[in-house]
């Protein structure tokens, strides 16, 4: 059974994440605060976990990195009343996979976490080794190779790059990948994929990502 961990201080939005997730199949554990909340999700196994932003202890961007750092590939998505521009798009660029402002929809949610299930946040590569313009990509330790240079990636870092790579030659847009690896079929209005890449190539370094002017990236085959 998919289980599922709902971080969230109110308990009133708690008890109705529990029913409702439960009602449609969802294995469900719940924290109350961020730190049990982080500490279940680093100890244990879920499949998904929605996170509240706002609460006392340790504050829902606090636990989101924690969290990402000990498992990059964790798929978070956010629930919470701050629901700015600037709020969204820091939880989208610490790795949160999806970001749902308070009140929402149940459906919405529910077909959200559907969607995040089906998608997740692996490699495009399918677990396959990459290897394009003297980089190699490891999906096992989510690692990129100049060489025999090791490179730590970040999930959506890793995601990118494998991307590019899987294309390389190709020009591709900053909505493609905004689709394939944030999973958003909307510009948030921020520079996400730009900072992203901006982070990549300092870490190969060299110039094997390209800008294409008006139109995106594209990975250097040689």
């Amino acid at each position: 059974m998919t289980a599922v961990l709902v971080i969230d201080d109110e308990p009133g939005i708690v008890r109705f994440l529990r029913r409702a997730l439960e009602a449609a199949g969802y294995e469900v554990h719940t924290a109350s605060d961020g730190i049990d909340g982080l500490r279940r999700a680093t100890t244990q196994r879920f499949d998904l976990v929605t996170l509240d932003l706002l609460m006392p202890g340790l504050g829902g961007m606090a636990v989101l990195s924690a969290l990402l750092e000990h498992d990059p590939a964790a798929r978070v998505v956010v629930l919470s009343a701050a629901g700015g521009v600037q709020e969204r798009v820091a939880c989208l660029e610490h790795g949160a996979v999806d970001f749902l402002m308070k009140p929402f929809s149940l459906a919405e949610l529910l077909a959200r976490i559907r969607a995040r299930l089906h998608h997740g946040v692996t490699g495009a590569s399918g677990g396959m080794t990459l290897e394009s313009g003297g980089v190699r990509l490891d999906p096992s330790r989510r690692m990129a190779y100049v060489g025999d240079r090791p490179i730590e990636l970040s999930a959506r870092e890793y995601l990118v790059m494998a991307h590019l790579m899987e294309n390389a030659g190709k020009a591709v847009s900053r909505q493609e990948l905004l689709s394939d690896v944030w999973g958003l079929t909307f510009d948030p209005g921020s520079n996400v994929v730009d900072v992203c890449v901006a982070r990549l190539r300092a870490k190969i370094e060299g110039d094997l990502i390209e800008t294409v002017r008006n139109v995106g990236y594209s990975f250097r085959t040689a």
